[in-house]
């Protein structure tokens, strides 16, 4: 449904801290689902853990938050979404409970975050957030972030 183009247009992040791929489908107001294609070419696999390469749990947690970031800029009304996109205004994670690993994520696995909003007030987002590979959760947690006013 958004291609990586589509979402370098909605988020400030780039390589290689961009962790989403793909957005699969949403409901706005309510739900995403997005993709991370893990490879073994991510940098962070050199030190995390060169003899058994594991995903970073707080990269699993980010890559969740960057999918809620999306949809909270998607569920803007389209004034103020068009007014945001393009770096105008930035989405900060504020806030994290409840975070659970269930197991490793390694090269090759696919995850797919599903996130959904639990709160919406003013500027400020809760959200519940799940990671999935082949369906198998791996990771779970509650998020809040905060997108700040107009800065351009």
């Amino acid at each position: 449904m958004l291609t990586i183009e589509d979402i370098k247009k909605i988020l400030p992040h780039r390589y290689p801290f961009l962790l989403v791929d793909r957005v699969l489908d949403y409901e706005k107001g309510n739900w995403i689902k997005a993709v991370k294609n893990v490879t073994f070419n991510e940098p962070f696999f050199q030190g995390h853990f060169p003899n058994a390469s594991v995903m970073p749990g707080v990269l699993i947690i980010e890559a969740m938050a960057q999918a809620g970031g999306i949809l909270a800029f998607l569920s803007m009304d389209k004034d103020d979404f068009e007014r945001s996109i393009g770096g105008k205004r930035m989405v900060y994670f504020v806030g994290i409970d409840k975070a659970k690993f269930k197991r490793p994520v390694i090269p090759g696995d696919q995850l797919v975050l599903e996130v959904k909003i639990l709160k919406h007030k003013l500027d400020v987002w809760k959200m519940e957030g799940k990671a999935f590979v082949q369906e198998n959760l791996v990771a779970e947690a509650i998020m809040a972030a905060k997108i700040d006013r107009e800065t351009g």
